[in-house]
């Protein structure tokens, strides 16, 4: 039904729609891939009705509806029947989605743990009865090493479930924010368009089709504009299809150019998506994170490799050790070794992070995004909607050919669409006419016959009108200025004056409309003026701009409108003003100057097309002139369909509020309030979380270098044995405290961040090797000497007799041969202290790790600090009052707990001095670092001033040198 005739309440009558309505077979029904032809695609027989085949006529009487819609009762009976227009969720199988918390290298690595302590450790003893005087036992074999087993499989487990709670709680807080934005779809019920949510849609309604619409059901089109359309989801399809009148299109299809009436004939698992699910292709997408996270496991798994090859040749062929024994010492690396929590505590972490965002309305759809946000050096973003208000308001029209500003807004007006759904434009301008004498009469005088709606491509709007007096043909058209103009048939005679006044309206920051009209079918096409439109910079823009280059973000404006108006809006918004037509972006060099270089200087484009911003931000990613040399880190804002693909390619994608179902279909990340400001708290804020990221991987990295190089240096030096449950009680304990990381307090970087990994692999040997040293030297103080006995009076331990005994003339024996390989009453006190030791000194790490200075300069937060003391405190209770045969740990009382406090603290202390020394070696001078920290931990989001002007040079360049000014002038 055209658009007049709603008016007018007359139906359209079956001759007209059956003449547009000639099924060929240009596009045959998707439901007949023979892909759906198996059985269990197959509808019920009085389904199998080919759509495609039938006329709109036969469509609409099948169906039992008419042009006007259903009635409100007629759709609830039919959603009794057919159902709700929505896929079945599958249900996830919480018990998969727990064990996936558990498969991963890390874990394969503990569950080979588990398995030596279970079926390899109670095999034979070979070198045991080689002893001078072996133990009556020697023939016997060990029991399979149950305590370790057990220990690891639960921790195994309280890993996976800690992981998939906190995972869950941050998917239930995103999914009911994304429940507010569900789908809508403009539907006419009881003969008037209304805005409904897509799954109330039934067989039989009649929807409005637009530009940058995601199709909510199976449709046959109507009578309207022809429709490109794009499938490439769900058939492969690289390009856009066209969609005429009579034609289906498909749910889950994305309207990239056109508006048409189509009728809903079928719904939910019944449409074309829902029998074929499992035939449309998807594409994981993985942020950085999972290629970090192998790059730490690889390090951490490498440096235990090595070590276990050098204690089998030391243990076994060097010493003889008993089989059981160096089973034990290999079970020791291997658990302590292995950062098992890491990929839980970086879930969790990210996941905290992503429920905070939700508080803050934005909406983090891919995890994976915070890590990339937090390295983003770049944002372009769309101007219309997101950088401006998007609400126009008409200034006055100039004219051509003698015609008055009255007519050139009505015709601007009979050019727009009035009814259903009309764009910011379409609806200003109508606005504006309707308030002109008599204006509502004037509109009315015509009849609306057809109507191409603005598309990307096209850039212009056009219908064509009759008059309801003298029955004579008027078509209007309206768009950007350029296309108009070049559309009149005088077009070289005026574009030079037309030119001028739209550079001169650009100038004070108005948006130019061409208007042209043409008389009668011959007619020539005569342009008859230009309709000025103000469309404001948001409040809060200009701070929020300002908030970003502070934070080394460079902000560029990508938009369709001229470059004039897109320079006085960035001169408003204090924003650079080298700007470019985007047609430049189609070449591979300007004057000898590659174009990439352009691209990275340049503040904006204007004139743009949806494959321009495409190619923007696609060249904008491949040049590594990014954060720390590595390649630029580029987030794209929009609300569009012309911005759904630049969106897709960014590194961090971004639909602002009220952007369209194809733009959300393809961000990253969805706002929920107008604006960018929550950008900046979404920066803020992931850069934060990824601190606390970097924080726990530095302390992975320190935790492996130093349990590992500790025990196995004691082994192979003094053959020192440390049993494998005492390390599972430090996995236990320090996996406990590092999880409350996620909430820590974090200082963001002052700039976009990245993954160091030399920096983190090189601070974790520097403070690993030093914490190793700090436990070598306790060692060979309590087992060398009596100082611990003469100078603190400490009471003698009975393993100081047996390890250095006079009577063997004062010859250093280590406790494994000495005690025939048994840790007896002997030495299981020095067990008990090496682990209070190492216990102490591996959670003291944490503060340091996450302080780029000294430790008491960044407090921790109460989570962090509580959980530390809880923790010390069950393992100091533990070593002083424990008697565990199994595990083989004696009590040591509150005198040996004191001395390991203690030494450990004085150890603990030239830590910080240590790293910092390193830092400076790699990075320069560390409290450079800590000075821009602060500018950025006490920059007010939501005040400042603006003092950007414009700029040369590389965006980031330029964002990074701001920053640092900034921060060295405090």
């Amino acid at each position: 039904m055209s658009e007049a005739n709603e008016k007018e309440g007359v139906e359209s009558t079956p001759e007209t729609v059956v003449d547009t309505a000639v099924k060929t077979d240009e596009n045959p029904s998707l439901h007949n891939m023979p892909e759906l032809l198996k059985e269990e695609y197959q509808q019920p027989a009085d389904d199998e009705t080919d759509i495609a085949a039938l006329t709109i006529e036969e469509a609409l009487n099948m169906l039992t509806t008419s042009e006007k819609g259903l009635t409100s009762d007629e759709a609830e009976k039919r959603i009794a029947s057919y159902g709700k227009n929505e896929l079945p969720e599958v249900e996830e199988n919480k018990c998969l989605k727990f064990l996936s918390f558990m498969w991963n290298p890390l874990s394969w690595v503990m569950e080979v743990a588990a398995i030596i302590a279970i079926v390899f450790s109670n095999g034979p003893e070979p070198f045991l009865c080689n002893l001078e005087n072996p133990p009556a036992d020697c023939n016997a074999n060990q029991p399979p090493d149950f305590p370790d087993f057990i220990g690891i499989i639960i921790l195994l487990i309280l890993n996976a479930a800690i992981g998939y709670y906190e995972e869950s709680q941050a998917g239930d807080a995103v999914a009911a924010l994304m429940a507010q934005l569900s789908p809508e779809c403009t539907c006419k019920r009881d003969g008037e368009w209304k805005t409904l949510p897509s799954n109330m849609l039934v067989p039989g309604d009649v929807v409005m089709i637009k530009i940058g619409s995601i199709i909510p059901a199976d449709c046959k089109l109507l009578n309207g504009e022809d429709l490109k359309v794009d499938q490439s989801g769900l058939t492969g399809e690289s390009l856009p299809v066209t969609k005429k009148s009579g034609d289906e299109v498909y749910s889950g299809s994305i309207v990239k150019r056109g508006e048409i009436e189509a009728l809903v004939h079928a719904t939910g698992v019944n449409t074309f998506f829902g029998k074929a699910a499992n035939l449309v292709a998807t594409t994981a997408e993985h942020g950085h994170l999972q290629q970090v996270l192998s790059d730490i496991g690889a390090f951490c798994m490498s440096y235990i490799a090595v070590w276990v090859v050098i204690l089998v040749f030391v243990v076994y062929l060097e010493y003889r050790w008993y089989y059981r024994a160096g089973i034990n010492i290999l079970l020791v690396v291997i658990i302590g070794g292995i950062p098992i929590a890491m990929p839980v505590v970086l879930s969790v972490t990210m996941a905290s992070g992503v429920s905070e965002l939700a508080k803050k309305q934005a909406i983090v759809t891919r995890i994976t995004a915070v890590e990339e946000l937090a390295g983003m050096d770049i944002l372009c973003s769309d101007k219309t909607g997101t950088l401006t208000l998007n609400e126009l308001t008409v200034d006055v029209p100039t004219t051509v050919g003698g015609v008055s500003a009255e007519e050139v807004i009505l015709i601007g007006a009979l050019a727009a669409r009035r009814e259903g759904d009309p764009d910011a434009i379409d609806s200003c301008i109508s606005v504006a006419a309707e308030k002109q004498e008599n204006g509502a009469m004037k509109l009315n005088e015509y009849e609306v016959k057809s109507f191409f709606p603005f598309n990307p491509t096209d850039k212009r709007t056009e219908a064509k009108l009759v008059s309801k007096t003298d029955g004579h043909v008027l078509f209007a058209s309206k768009g950007a200025p350029q296309v108009m103009i070049d559309l009149a048939h005088n077009a070289d005679d005026i574009r030079e004056e037309q030119e001028k006044l739209i550079n001169d309206f650009a100038l004070r920051g108005l948006r130019a409309i061409g208007v042209c009209k043409k008389e009668g079918e011959d007619g020539v096409w005569q342009f008859i003026g230009l309709i000025p439109l103000l469309d404001p910079p948001r409040h809060d823009t200009k701070e929020t701009i300002d908030h970003a280059i502070e934070l080394g973000v460079g902000v560029k404006m990508i938009t369709g409108d001229q470059v004039a108006i897109g320079k006085e809006t960035a001169r408003r918004l204090g924003m650079g003003l080298n700007f470019h037509n985007a047609k430049i972006v189609r070449q591979q060099f300007v004057e000898g100057v590659p174009i990439a270089d352009i691209i990275e200087q340049a503040d904006g484009f204007g004139e743009v097309f949806p494959e321009d911003k495409y190619t923007v931000v696609e060249t904008l990613r491949k040049i590594k002139n990014g954060p720390f040399g590595g390649p630029h880190v580029v987030g794209m804002t929009g609300d569009g369909v012309n911005d759904a693909p630049a969106l897709k390619v960014a590194d961090v994608g971004i639909a602002v509020a009220d952007a369209t179902d194809a733009a959300r279909s393809a961000a990253d990340m969805v706002l929920l309030t107008p604006g960018l400001h929550v950008i900046i708290d979404a920066i803020v804020g992931s850069r934060k979380i990824f601190q606390r990221m970097k924080n726990y991987a530095t302390y992975a990295a320190v935790t492996t270098i130093r349990i590992v190089t500790t025990f196995s240096l004691l082994a192979c030096i003094w053959q020192f044995s440390f049993p494998p449950f005492a390390v599972l009680l430090i996995v236990y304990l320090n996996d406990g405290t590092i999880l409350t990381i996620s909430k820590d307090r974090a200082t963001p970087s002052p700039t976009p961040d990245a993954w160091r990994l030399r920096e983190i692999f090189v601070q974790g040997f520097v403070i690993g090797f030093w914490l190793t040293l700090s436990s070598v030297v306790m060692f060979a103080v309590l087992t060398y000497t009596y100082w611990a006995v003469d100078t603190l009076g400490l009471k003698p331990l009975v393993f100081q007799d047996s390890v250095f005994d006079p009577s063997r003339g004062g010859v250093n024996i280590s406790t494994y041969a000495d005690t025939a390989g048994f840790c007896d009453s002997e030495c299981r006190q020095l067990n008990s202290i090496f682990y209070l030791q190492v216990s102490i000194t591996g959670q003291l790490v944490i503060f340091s790790t996450r302080a780029p200075t000294f430790f008491f300069l960044s407090l921790p937060s109460y989570w962090l600090m509580g959980a530390f003391v809880i923790a010390q405190l069950c393992a100091t209770f533990i070593a002083v009052y424990a008697d565990w045969e199994f595990t083989a740990m004696a009590p040591i009382g509150w005198q040996y707990a004191g001395f390991v406090w203690i030494w450990s603290l004085i150890w603990y202390i030239p830590t910080d001095l240590v790293k910092i020394a390193a830092h400076w070696i790699m990075n320069g001078n560390p409290w450079h670092s800590v000075h821009q920290r602060q500018f950025v931990g006490g920059l007010n989001i939501n005040g400042g001033q603006s003092n950007m002007g414009s700029r040369k040079g590389a965006p980031n360049s330029r964002a990074y040198a701001r920053a640092s000014a900034r921060a060295s002038r405090r």
